[in-house]
């Protein structure tokens, strides 16, 4: 990370750090002060040549997601700008304007030693940077004794529903709305007393002597003291011209819900599997969609000028065109669901015939343990995968959430329309499971209208109306997103597995992943995907791959299964389940038996529920797994 207007490197960041933890518009805390991260307009990748992540299918989903906004078609994804030798060598050509570009905020700094509050403009502060290869030491510090004291960022900030971020306005704040009776400029001081009752922060005017303790400003009461928001977006330097219609809410600056990423991903499948028909139809979208069947597609191919038609296989061509075509008619669809359409050809490239390995994608099919035959119809080592991640847009206080997308609003990253959004990848590693299509048929068929599913659905549908802002005044769907029974005992069975796999075999929970093949009722599916999802050399080392082997995936199955019959929050946690006017969406469920990482779940610990895969507390319910695969 660079310093936005002195080119100054002040930090860094690992590519996944940019994607999901403080990228585009997010407050990154860095030793002795925090940065904002600037918007793509600012981003420069001159000098740097290998910054483009080829996934067509990706990049064909993130402007399916942007039609949404009315952006322009994004023909690019791009890694975070760097150069070999920024490192080792900061002074060096290879540094030099090169990275990420911050700028500090919150703007306004106190000093430790005397308590001045200043702004960075004010000339109060100075900015020291003196080792370049030492860059988490940059420092501001204020000149009012001997040793230059260290200024640190004042930590409050406002914002707004609408993703609006400001600088608290101090000087206003402790005057009561009104400017100092003594000068226009005046100075202030910020004390902190400390205390374990929330912020006990004053704010006082040397020059008139007012006072006003932060406490007034926070809560629902604190609102009303507090002015309207200005539209500001400080990530692109701009304000909303039409203003902003929100209250502003007092957060501290660095609290986990004033930044959160709105993002897809895409594994990278083998050729044969659709990857180049996707970047066919990006690349010559406006001709081919003009083809409605097979017939126009075999006259268009013998054209001259379209001869390169018939290097790819007509009908699958055609499928595309069509499908294509569905997803941008109607109204634009929200990134959950762009992202669960992302899933089919994934699911066909990993329960179809076994590819031929490539750097990107390489499967290998591994026999079913007899005594699991029954329950599972497929493992397969994913022996090396490529995920592809885009960040199209973040959101403050409201979460992006798959069960209600929209409730939370999205923020640009840029300015203007840009051809390009910031992108990572990482490579790792897998264990793909398909279940047996009978089993999972005859569970449902007892289950999906069971008194306990019907809990969960009616429980989502509370959630839903509860989420339900003023704000959303079109048609509302209750029931809008339900995953479904299918995917609720998937969901169980990977987060077993999952916690079962680190408890056995060393690996950190948060360093795996899932994804959950469920379909839907058209199109069912029954597969989970547990891989790696970490950017480190942990990812690739054949560890996970190899837990998929007969003896050792026995085991584990079994001690799964075995383990979720028990939590040491039972009776409370067995009993769970929830009831009007709980809108909890799981049941048998908690930290201790089921939850995991928010970076391993897709789902934030949601449709979580162990009864409906084994018997709990010698209840009688209809249960998924075989009687024979427990003791």
């Amino acid at each position: 990370m660079s310093s936005h207007g002195s080119n100054r490197r002040v930090g860094a960041v690992r590519p996944s750090h940019l994607m999901f933890t403080a990228g585009v518009g997010a407050l990154v805390d860095l030793p002795n002060f925090s940065v904002l991260i600037r918007g793509i307009d600012s981003w420069s990748h001159s000098g740097v040549t290998e910054y483009d992540i080829d996934e067509p299918r990706l990049r064909a989903a993130v402007n399916r997601s942007l039609q949404r906004y009315g952006r322009g078609q994004v023909e690019q994804l791009r890694s975070a700008p760097w150069l070999e030798g920024a490192d080792t060598d900061p002074k060096g050509w290879a540094a030099q304007g090169v990275g990420v570009p911050v700028t500090p905020f919150p703007q306004w700094l106190r000093c430790t030693a005397c308590n001045v509050l200043a702004a960075i403009d004010s000339g109060e502060f100075a900015f020291v940077n003196a080792n370049p290869r030492t860059p988490h030491e940059a420092k501001f510090v204020h000149d009012c004794k001997r040793g230059k004291p260290l200024a640190v960022a004042a930590r409050f900030t406002l914002v707004c529903t609408a993703g609006h971020l400001d600088e608290f306005p101090y000087t206003a704040y402790v005057h009561h709305g009104q400017g100092c009776g003594r000068t226009p400029r005046p100075k202030l001081r910020m004390k902190d007393h400390g205390g374990n009752q929330a912020a006990n922060v004053t704010i006082e005017c040397v020059a008139c002597g007012a006072k006003r303790n932060i406490r007034e400003a926070m809560g629902e009461r604190g609102r009303r003291n507090l002015p309207r928001c200005r539209g500001r977006h400080p990530h692109l330097d701009t304000y909303d011209t039409n203003g902003c219609d929100q209250d502003s809410v007092l957060m501290v600056a660095g609290a986990s819900n004033q930044w959160f990423p709105l993002t897809l991903s895409a594994l990278a499948l083998p050729k044969a599997q659709g990857g180049d028909i996707e970047k066919l139809l990006d690349d010559h979208w406006p001709d081919l969609e003009l083809i409605e069947d097979r017939g126009e597609f075999d006259f268009m191919a013998r054209m001259p000028k379209f001869t390169f038609l018939k290097e790819f296989d007509a009908d699958a061509v055609v499928a595309a065109i069509t499908a294509r075509k569905k997803g941008t008619a109607g109204p634009a669809p929200f990134a959950p669901d762009v992202q669960a359409d992302l899933f089919g050809p994934e699911w066909d490239a990993l329960s179809g015939p076994v590819p031929t390995p490539s750097d990107d994608f390489a499967l290998r099919q591994v026999p079913v343990p007899t005594r699991l035959s029954g329950f599972f119809a497929d493992i397969r080592q994913v022996e090396r995968l490529r995920e592809a991640r885009a960040l199209i847009g973040f959101t403050r206080l409201d979460a992006p959430d798959p069960e209600s997308p929209e409730i939370a609003t999205r923020v640009e990253l840029s300015r203007g329309v840009r051809n390009w959004v910031p992108a990572s990848e990482v490579r790792g590693e897998g264990i793909f499971l398909r279940l047996q299509d009978g089993v999972m048929a005859e569970w449902i068929a007892r289950m999906d209208k069971s008194p306990q599913m019907e809990a969960h659905r009616e429980a989502y549908a509370r959630f839903r109306a509860n989420r339900k802002s003023d704000r959303k005044t079109s048609d509302f769907d209750p029931y809008y997103g339900w995953p479904g029974a299918r995917y609720i005992a998937l969901h169980t069975l990977s987060h077993l597995l999952i916690r079962t796999i680190a408890l056995e075999c060393g690996y950190n929970s948060a360093s795996l992943a899932e994804r959950i093949y469920a379909g839907d009722e058209r199109n069912p599916r029954t597969g989970i995907l547990i891989y790696t999802a970490v950017p480190d050399s942990d990812g690739t080392l054949g560890g996970l791959v190899s837990l998929a082997e007969e003896r050792d995936f026995d085991r584990i199955v079994r001690r799964a299964l075995v383990d979720a019959r028990h939590c040491s929050a039972d009776p409370l946690c067995a009993e769970r389940l929830p009831h009007d006017p709980a809108d909890f969406l799981h049941g048998a469920a908690c930290h201790v038996c089921l939850f995991v990482s928010e970076t391993t779940c897709e789902r934030g610990n949601r449709f979580l529920d162990r009864r409906f895969l084994v018997p709990l507390n010698g209840d009688q319910d209809p249960v998924m797994t075989p009687a024979g695969l427990l003791p």
